[in-house]
């Protein structure tokens, strides 16, 4: 009995525990269907693409790179002269700026002056006006003290 014991716990073990016979019917299942059916698609597939890469790297990403380097150049000269054109723009601004600001304080400066003198000129005219009252009054306070020297001088 005990060898039919160990024969049967044997026979159970291996169908437990031994995952050999399923594993190599799967692996052979897998490469009938990649193999047979499918007819090395994709092995065809994969090999065109890794042609089309090499291809890709040995030739046209060489002349891409030329022909990116040699644009970049040319493009950076005309962002380059862009900008010498933009900085010589800017400056013309400033000057331009910087001229309307002096000529509007001198335009400033020119009407600050004419009122000035305009000022000037009606004060002139005020003193003008109040020497001739006190020239007038004056004269004609001298004239009465003539006339009045002249009566004390009869006596």
């Amino acid at each position: 009995m005990d060898k039919i014991a160990h024969a049967d716990v044997g026979d159970i073990q291996s169908r437990l525990l031994d995952h050999r016979p399923v594993l190599q019917g799967e692996i052979r299942y897998f490469v009938r269907e990649f193999e047979e059916k499918r007819g090395f698609r994709e092995c065809r597939l994969l090999e065109n693409l890794n042609k089309l890469v090499t291809e890709t790297e040995e030739q046209v990403l060489p002349r891409c790179t030329k022909t990116m380097q040699a644009n970049l150049l040319d493009a950076l000269s005309c962002l380059e002269a862009v900008n010498h054109m933009m900085q010589r723009i800017q400056q013309r601004e400033l000057e331009t700026q910087h001229s309307i600001f002096l000529q509007e304080g001198m335009e400033k400066c020119k009407a600050d002056c004419e009122d000035f003198l305009k000022e000037q000129a009606r004060l002139k005219e005020e003193v003008d006006e109040e020497h001739a009252k006190a020239v007038g009054r004056l004269s004609t306070q001298y004239s009465e003290m003539k006339k009045d020297l002249a009566k004390f001088s009869h006596f």
